[in-house]
C-alpha cells in the first residue's frame, strides 16, 4: 500500500471550504532585497529610468477636460475698464488704444487753423479771432459762445483786447487764463509796435509813431502820460509813462520830465497823453501844461518836437494845430 505523502515545507495548507490564493512569484529585485540570491539562469528584468515622482493622480484627468473646452474668445472692454499699464517683456504700443475720432470741435477749430495760415488774417471775423485766442487757454470747451459773450459786453475784438483784466473776467465762461491769454494778445502788439521804432529816427516815420501811440494809449480807461525820448538824430531812445491819472486828468511835473530827459542824455521829446472819452481835442489844461514844460526845457537846451492827443482811432497834433509855442 502506497504511503501518502505529506505537505512539503512551502506549500500552503488549504482548509475545507477556504479559497486558495495566488501565489505571487518572486521577483529578482524583491529576492535580492530579501537577501537571497536569484536563482540561476533566471532572466534578470531590465531596470527602468525614473524620471522623478509621478504626476499626482487627478492631474492628467484634469488636463485631458481642459483640451476639450473650447477656444478662448476676444471680449472688448469698454475704455474705462482696460488696463493701460505696461507688463514686463510688453511694450506701451502694444496697450495703446486706437485714436478716437476727432470730434466736431475739433474739426471746427482745424478749419479755423487752415483758413488763418492759407487765407490770413483777415479772413477771420473778430468773433472767430477770439475764438482763436481762447481755444488756445480753453483747449477743453467751446469757445464760441464766450466769443460771442465777449463782443456783445465789450462791442469790437479790439476792445476785448484793451479791456482790464477784472472786466473780461466778469463774463460768463472767463477766467484768470482765458483774461490772461487776451492780455497777452495785447502786450504782443505794443511790443510789436515798439520794436519797429525804437532805435528809429521816429520825425522820419510819423505814421509808425502814431499806430504804436494808438496801440499804446488809446483805449485805456484812465489818462496816461508819456514821453519818448530822442537823441540828436531823432532816434528813439526811450519810451515812459511818467504818470498815470483818473478819466479825465492826470498831474503832470515838468521838473521831473526834464530831469529823466537829462538822465538819458536825451536832446529832444515828444510828449503825449491819451483821452479815455476818445476825442483828441486839447483841453485848455493841456494846452497850458505844455507850455510850462516847453518853457523849462527850452532852458535845458532840449527841443520840444511836438504833445500828441491820442483818442480812439484819431489823434491831434500840438505843432500841426499850431499851439507849440
Amino acid at each position: 500500500m502506497a504511503r501518502r505523502a505529506g505537505p512539503r515545507l512551502g506549500d500552503s495548507v488549504l482548509t475545507p471550504g477556504a479559497r486558495p490564493e495566488p501565489v505571487r512569484p518572486e521577483s529578482s529585485n524583491e529576492t535580492l532585497a530579501q537577501g537571497r540570491p536569484a536563482q540561476p539562469g533566471a532572466k534578470q528584468p531590465r531596470q527602468s529610468f525614473d524620471p522623478g515622482p509621478r504626476q499626482p493622480p487627478g492631474l492628467s484627468d484634469a488636463a485631458g477636460q481642459l483640451d476639450m473646452l473650447p477656444a478662448a474668445q476676444h471680449v472688448e472692454l469698454p475704455p474705462d475698464r482696460r488696463d493701460t499699464s505696461v507688463s514686463p517683456g510688453r511694450t506701451a504700443k502694444s496697450h495703446a488704444a486706437p485714436s478716437a475720432p476727432a470730434t466736431s470741435m475739433e474739426q471746427h477749430r482745424d478749419r479755423m487753423r487752415e483758413k488763418l495760415l492759407t487765407a490770413g488774417p483777415d479772413a477771420l471775423a473778430d468773433h472767430e479771432m477770439l475764438e482763436m485766442v481762447l481755444f488756445l487757454a480753453l483747449p477743453r470747451i467751446d469757445t464760441k459762445p464766450v466769443a460771442y459773450r465777449l463782443l456783445a459786453r465789450f462791442g469790437s475784438f479790439a476792445e476785448v483786447i484793451a479791456a482790464s483784466p477784472r472786466d473780461v473776467m466778469a463774463v460768463q465762461g472767463m477766467g484768470k487764463a482765458s483774461a490772461a491769454a487776451l492780455r497777452l494778445v495785447s502786450a504782443a502788439a505794443v511790443r510789436l509796435g515798439r520794436a519797429r521804432v525804437m532805435g528809429q529816427p521816429v520825425l522820419s516815420d510819423w505814421d509808425a509813431l502814431m499806430t504804436y501811440l494808438n496801440q499804446v494809449m488809446a483805449r485805456e480807461q484812465t489818462e496816461q502820460f508819456r514821453v519818448l525820448f530822442l537823441d540828436s538824430r531823432n532816434r528813439l531812445l526811450a519810451d515812459e509813462a511818467q504818470s498815470r491819472g483818473t478819466v479825465n486828468h492826470t498831474p503832470v511835473y515838468p521838473r521831473e520830465v526834464i530831469g529823466r530827459a537829462l538822465e538819458l542824455k536825451a536832446t529832444a521829446i515828444i510828449l503825449s497823453h491819451n483821452h479815455p472819452s476818445g476825442d483828441p481835442t486839447p483841453s485848455d489844461n493841456d494846452i497850458a501844461m505844455t507850455r510850462q514844460i516847453v518853457d523849462a526845457a527850452r532852458t535845458m537846451g532840449i527841443a520840444v518836437h511836438d504833445h500828441v492827443v491820442v483818442g480812439i482811432g484819431t489823434w491831434v497834433s500840438f505843432r500841426k494845430e499850431g499851439l507849440l509855442f
